[in-house]
């Protein structure tokens, strides 16, 4: 199979049916695809749309998370359960748009041609938030770039392409989904922004706050900073004349 779309949620009723359609309108015909929604123990209607949605959509699978997890462990369930080479991750929100898929796809095709792990994010340049999540993101974006030197411009976009398996090679911890372009970059990959489409919520809320994201991206910043310092990227040649 060429692509898993996984789609992380947490109480998205009501935005489960439109999102599908939108990405079997993109996908279908074009890809040897499926998508993988993983509910993250959500308490609303989500786990009987996304039912109602698998009956009508053979291409779609649905693993179920008992409580929740949070997005980094929904994100790593749903890459281990995917059948694709490749992984385009999305918000379950509608506000990424699937018709950024094949262009980000293309970009990291081109991207693994140097036999390196690829990570191609979303960069969204209009974003249509409030105009306090708009400024907090730009600020943490800023001082994780100067920290990490990810030179990623939105970390926080949730429309992603990487290859399965050097997604699996990462270190997984909690809120990980905020650092894979440091992670990647970390493992001797390359990381390019595409900018993307971003489109206003249409049902449902936000599920992350302001001070709650700052909070957990104080320490978990330190953490990878640890990670990266501790990275050792040893070049290795295979010959005749053993070790003795």
């Amino acid at each position: 199979m060429q692509l898993s779309v996984v789609v992380p949620v947490l109480n998205e009723a009501g935005n489960i049916e439109p999102l599908l359609v939108e990405v079997q309108r993109v996908l279908d015909g074009r890809y040897d695809f499926e998508v993988l929604y993983v509910d993250d123990g959500s308490r609303d209607a989500t786990a009987s749309e996304l039912e109602t949605a698998r009956r009508r959509h053979p291409w779609l699978r649905v693993v179920t998370h008992r409580r929740t997890c949070g997005q980094s462990a929904a994100l790593r369930t749903g890459v281990m359960a995917a059948r694709g080479r490749w992984i385009a991750t999305l918000d379950g929100d509608g506000q990424n748009d699937p018709e950024d898929i094949p262009r980000l796809l293309d970009v990291a095709g081109d991207m693994v041609a140097a036999g390196q792990p690829a990570l191609v994010t979303g960069y969204r340049t209009r974003r249509q938030d409030s105009a306090l999540k708009r400024v907090s993101s730009r600020l943490a974006n800023a001082v994780r770039g100067r920290l990490l030197g990810d030179a990623t411009p939105d970390t926080g976009c949730g429309l992603k392409v990487f290859a399965r398996a050097d997604f699996l090679t990462l270190p997984y911890f909690d809120h990980m989904h905020r650092f894979l372009p440091a992670l990647f970059l970390r493992a001797g990959g390359r990381v390019t922004s595409v900018e993307v489409n971003h489109r206003q919520r249409q049902r449902g809320r936000s599920k992350y706050g302001t001070l709650d994201r700052l909070l957990a991206g104080v320490v978990d910043l330190l953490g990878v900073m640890w990670l990266q310092r501790r990275a050792c990227l040893a070049e290795s040649t295979e010959s005749g004349d053993a070790l003795e």
